[in-house]
């Protein structure tokens, strides 16, 4: 009996949890559901109603993203995302806590300023801006090491791939203007992602879970 991850592909945070998984080679179902009609099952596991949700065989759930991660890498870490090369994995968890806290609210009010009282979406921009400019310098400084510096040395760990999404949210929301911005390497570093294998594989479109169809197991073969 496979694990059941309840997820909804463009979210940012399923995005990073399905990342994971797929690097670690760990099989689940894959339940491809739609936000505005949650399942049963996905609500009676977890009443918050938000992606990802990962239901396990012995009926233990995990639906916070950034746990869905560690457990994945902790049965098999091929990559070695838990190990920087630079810094410890406390180093990474507290860049991501960063992430949750000062950037990933302004990014809300910069994408949906509507859904904000008060919100200025420039005023949210500049100050994501600001924070994403702390992440362009830490690639910098790897940048003599490797032609594609990662945030913790020359490859890629946790760090990367639970930021990414997010960067990528932000980029999308005027790539024209992202693009035009004074940056060292930011906009690599996330092109890079974009076009990598593992990106492709868990973009992947799937339809929307029905109980009556044939399981979908990911990542596949």
């Amino acid at each position: 009996m496979l694990p059941v991850l309840y997820s909804f592909r463009r979210c940012p945070y399923a995005m990073r949890a399905r990342m994971a998984i797929a690097v670690s080679a760990q099989s689940c179902e894959l339940r491809e559901i739609v936000l505005r009609n949650k399942p049963a099952p996905m609500l009676e596991a977890s009443p918050k109603g938000t992606v990802p949700v990962l239901v396990l065989p012995e009926g233990r759930v995990i639906d916070q993203s950034l746990d869905i991660m560690l457990w994945a890498l902790a049965k098999h870490d091929p990559q070695a995302w838990l190990e920087p090369e630079e810094g410890s994995l406390d180093d990474a968890l507290a860049l991501i806590e960063q992430c949750e806290l000062m950037f990933k609210p302004s990014l809300d009010r910069y994408k949906y300023p509507d859904r904000y009282t008060g919100a200025d979406a420039l005023q949210s921009r500049e100050q994501c801006l600001a924070w994403l400019r702390e992440l362009d310098q830490r690639l910098m400084r790897f940048r003599e090491q490797t032609a594609e510096p990662s945030l913790f040395g020359r490859r890629p760990c946790l760090a990367d791939a639970a930021l990414m999404p997010f960067v990528r949210q932000f980029a999308q929301v005027d790539r024209a203007w992202f693009d035009r911005q004074s940056w060292a390497e930011l906009p690599r570093w996330l092109d890079a992602w974009l076009a990598s294998e593992l990106f492709e594989a868990v973009m992947a479109k799937h339809p929307v879970w029905d109980a009556s169809q044939a399981a979908i197991v990911f990542p596949g073969a």
